[in-house]
C-alpha cells in the first residue's frame, strides 16, 4: 500500500504525516518497523526485511522527486509495492514538476492527498478549531482581523493562536488583543525598514525585509503596513509644509502619539512629492498582487528597489 502527501500547505501535511506514525505506533508497539529513507535501495532493502515481531512496517520516503534515480527504479518495482502489505508513505515538500510521470502514476494509483492553501471559509473553520483547542473563542470580526494580519501561512498562524489563547486564559479574544500582540512587533519592525528606505539603503531595506518573509510573515500583511506608514508620513508631511506646530499636529493626525514622533523624524527625509510618489507605487503593486500581475515577494522586491 501506498500514501502519497504532497502539496503548498507544509503545515498541514506535516500535521497529516504525524497523524498517521502516531496512529501506526498506537497499534505496533515495538517501534522497530517506523523506518525514513530517503533512496530507493534503502527503501527496497526495508520492505523485504522480515518483521521481528511480524508487525506491518511504515516506511516514510521524503523528496522522492529530486532523486532522478528514484522513479527509474521504483517503476521496475511498482507492482511489488503497490501490492505489499506494509505501508509506504512518500512525503512531497519541494515543488516540483506535476507533468512527472511518477507524479502522475502516484496521483491514479496510489492514497493520495494534496494539500493546498487554505482560503475563505476553510481557513476561518481551521483558526477557530484551533482555538478550540485552547478553550478560547474569537468572534467573526475579531477573525477577519487576524486572517488580515496573517493571511494564510498556518505555521505563523499556529503560533500566533497558541500566543493569543495563553493571553487570554479561556476568555474570548478581543480585537485590541490581535492589535497588542499580532500587529504591534511587526508595526514596530516595519519602522526599521521605512529607516532604511529613507536612508537609501536599499541594501538593508530589502535584508530586514527578508527577515519578515523567511519569520513567515504574510507579504500581504507587510504591503499593508509599508502602506500605512507611508500613509502617515503623508499626513504628516502634510502638516509640515502647512507649518503646523507639533501640538497640532498631534491633534488633527488622529495618529498615535508614538507614531506621530516616528513619522515626524522620517518625513525630513522624504519630499512631499516623494511621498505621493511612493504611495502611488504601493497601490500599484498592490493591486499588481491582487489582480495576479506578480507573485507577492517578488513585488515587495521591486518595491523596495524602485523607491
Amino acid at each position: 500500500m501506498i500514501i502519497f502527501l504532497y502539496g503548498e500547505d507544509t503545515y498541514r501535511m506535516k500535521e497529516k504525516l504525524k497523524e498517521i506514525i502516531e496512529r501506526h505506533k498506537k497499534i505496533h508497539k515495538s517501534g522497530l518497523n517506523l523506518k525514513y529513507f530517503d533512496d530507493f535501495t534503502n527503501l527496497k532493502d526495508g520492505i523485504r526485511q522480515t518483521s521481528m515481531f511480524k508487525e506491518k512496517k511504515l516506511a516514510v520516503v521524503t523528496n522522492v522527486f529530486a532523486n532522478p534515480d528514484f522513479k527509474e527504479e521504483f517503476f521496475q518495482n511498482k507492482k511489488e509495492f503497490l501490492d505489499s502489505e506494509d505501508i509506504i508513505l512518500i512525503y512531497e515538500e519541494k515543488d516540483f514538476n506535476k507533468n512527472n510521470s511518477l507524479f502522475k502514476f502516484l496521483k491514479k494509483n496510489t492514497k493520495s492527498q494534496e494539500f493546498k492553501f487554505l482560503t475563505g471559509q476553510g481557513l476561518k473553520a481551521w483558526i477557530k478549531k484551533e482555538f478550540d483547542k485552547y478553550e478560547t473563542k474569537i468572534d467573526s470580526l475579531v477573525l477577519e482581523r487576524l486572517i488580515k494580519y496573517i493571511g494564510n501561512d498556518l505555521w505563523q498562524m499556529s503560533n500566533e493562536i497558541k500566543k493569543l489563547a495563553s493571553f487570554r486564559n479561556k476568555e474570548t479574544l478581543k480585537a485590541e488583543d490581535i492589535e497588542l500582540l499580532v500587529k504591534s512587533k511587526i508595526e514596530t519592525d516595519i519602522f526599521k525598514t521605512i529607516d532604511a528606505i529613507a536612508d537609501k539603503n536599499k541594501k538593508q531595506a530589502l535584508n530586514l525585509l527578508h527577515k519578515h518573509l523567511e519569520k513567515g510573515d504574510s507579504p500581504l500583511y507587510l504591503l499593508s503596513m509599508i502602506n500605512y506608514q507611508f500613509r502617515n508620513l503623508l499626513i504628516v508631511k502634510d502638516l509640515i509644509e502647512k507649518h503646523k506646530p507639533y501640538n497640532i499636529i498631534l491633534k488633527r493626525s488622529g495618529l498615535h502619539p508614538f507614531v506621530v514622533k516616528k513619522s515626524y523624524y522620517q518625513s525630513q527625509k522624504f519630499t512631499f512629492q516623494e511621498l505621493k510618489k511612493i504611495f502611488q507605487k504601493i497601490f500599484k503593486v498592490d493591486l499588481d498582487i491582487k489582480t495576479g500581475r506578480i507573485q507577492p515577494e517578488i513585488a515587495l522586491d521591486l518595491l523596495i528597489a524602485e523607491i
